[in-house]
């Protein structure tokens, strides 16, 4: 296939081009970050890289928590409108087959259970909890204890930041694209990616780019909250060869496919950086009980539909992709 990547040239965008050349197909990169003018939110620009193409891979996005909604039009307007330009332009051109990077934080907080009432969704966490230091969601209904759990593809969207929110207007924008034009859609819901490329010292840079950064530059990483976050750290070659096994599968067509792409292994964001200083060489990290407002305390997803329907394994393990990490360099370096 003739597969055009958009953000070809970012962090998972090349891995995703390199996947795609080791199978035997053609990728195109289209990427500001190589032409100016390949922006996804110009329609000319689109229009022509989409010539002779047979499918897209859409991994162009302004990606990260962001700070409230200080930067919602920048979100917007290279997520959102971004995206509605591409589908429009394919519409046009024929393509008829388009995979692209969802993300797990429109599901908000993760599944929780509650001992009293079943399966329960907490609301966004108080200032005044956070600030107390209680940072656990409890039962909206009766204030009990709550156990984490993983979220399925059915579980209803509840996105709680800005980044959150263009994620899942992606998703609708790509579903009425395949309701119209009878194509097929595939949105990869990623968890937490990391690995080497990583961005660094960005504001929307991942977690594991800033504990790395901060090893690099002899300092301890700062672990917000109390570290016990859980989270799915996914290595990007794993979220690279899902965006072919993707591309290569027969999906419905019509409608938009969700997948929850994650290790299948959560880890707490405390756990991950003791693996990753450990690796390095330290320093051990320190848990400060600071917070980010929008964060959500646990997200971690079932992923076995994506292994069942596409035959999709991970193949980095955690204890492996933390040491190979530590050795690499991040973007920018």
């Amino acid at each position: 296939m003739r597969v055009l990547v958009t953000g070809g040239a970012g962090f998972i965008g090349s891995h995703v081009v390199a996947a795609l050349a080791a199978r035997g197909h053609e990728p195109l990169v289209f990427d500001v970050r190589e032409d100016p003018v390949a922006d996804v939110r110009d329609p000319a620009a689109v229009g022509r890289a989409l010539s002779g193409v047979d499918a897209v891979c859409h991994q162009a996005a302004m990606v990260g928590l962001g700070d409230g909604v200080a930067d919602a039009p920048e979100y917007v307007s290279r997520n959102d409108l971004g995206t509605a330009v591409l589908v429009a332009a394919m519409a046009e051109a024929g393509v008829r087959r388009l995979v692209f990077a969802g993300s797990m934080v429109v599901y908000g907080e993760g599944r929780y259970e509650c001992p009293r009432h079943g399966v329960v969704r907490p609301g966004p966490r108080a200032v005044t909890d956070l600030d107390a230091g209680r940072f656990e969601p409890v039962c909206p209904v009766g204030g009990e204890d709550l156990t984490p759990g993983l979220v399925g593809e059915d579980t209803p969207p509840d996105p709680r930041n800005v980044y959150a929110v263009t994620k899942l207007a992606q998703e609708h924008l790509a579903a009425v694209w395949a309701r119209c034009t009878g194509g097929s859609a595939v949105s990869l819901r990623y968890h937490n990616v990391y690995g080497p490329g990583m961005p660094r010292d960005t504001p929307y840079a991942g977690v594991a780019s800033f504990f790395r950064s901060a090893l690099a530059r002899g300092e301890a990483p700062r672990v917000f909250e109390d570290g016990r976050q859980r989270r799915d750290f996914l290595h990007v070659r794993d979220v690279a060869s899902a965006n072919v096994s993707a591309l290569e599968a027969t999906t419905p067509a019509g409608v938009l496919t969700a997948y929850n792409t994650g290790s299948g292994e959560p880890h707490t964001v405390g756990e991950m950086a003791r693996a990753l200083a450990a690796a390095y060489g330290g320093p051990e990290p320190v848990v400060t009980g600071e917070y980010r407002l929008g964060d959500v305390r646990h997200i971690t997803a079932d992923s076995s539909r994506l292994r069942a329907e596409l035959g999709w394994r991970p193949q980095v393990g955690f204890p492996e992709g933390m040491r190979e990490f530590a050795r690499t360099g991040l973007r920018g370096d």
